[in-house]
């Protein structure tokens, strides 16, 4: 083989090594680049889960059963639709919310949630939802303590 060859080979290896090496850099730098976002991303959640669970570990057992039955509206709504047909949409007033306990031999607790139907003044519904022993809130015994109304008539 002539020199110029040997050395155009040569340099063909040379920039195929460096080009091996600077690509394998930069999937290095890329991959460094991701997992430092993961890791930041990560380090977030965490910070907001604890900050959470202060917040949880300064709020009362009625603050902590309130913000659960807020989580699961839907739900209180659902049940409410779900008593007639003629309700089409339902309020729901947390101001109202009440804790109360039933029986006179065992009193199991329970909180009473209150409000309206299809966005008039004169309607009203409550439901029942029990707590269990360990306070906390069971949605599924959800149960309605008093008719839907409509200007103080059942609907």
């Amino acid at each position: 083989m002539k020199k110029s060859t040997k050395i155009g080979m040569a340099s063909l290896a040379t920039l195929a090594i460096l080009a091996g090496i600077g690509g394998t850099l930069m999937v290095k730098d890329d991959f460094n680049s991701r997992f430092e976002a993961f890791v930041k991303a990560k380090r977030e959640q965490q910070a907001k889960e604890a900050e959470k669970k202060k917040q949880e570990a300064r709020m009362t057992t009625k603050e902590k059963q309130l913000a659960y039955l807020k989580e699961h509206q839907q739900e209180i709504v659902d049940f409410v639709k779900s008593q007639s047909p003629k309700v089409e949409s339902v309020q729901i007033d947390w101001d109202e919310t009440q804790w109360d306990k039933s029986g006179v031999v065992v009193a199991e607790p329970f909180i009473t949630v209150y409000g309206g139907i299809n966005d008039l003044e004169d309607s009203s519904w409550s439901v029942d939802i029990w707590i269990d022993k360990d306070g906390n809130v069971d949605m599924d015994s959800m149960s309605q303590s008093s008719q839907l109304r409509i200007g103080g008539e059942p609907i």
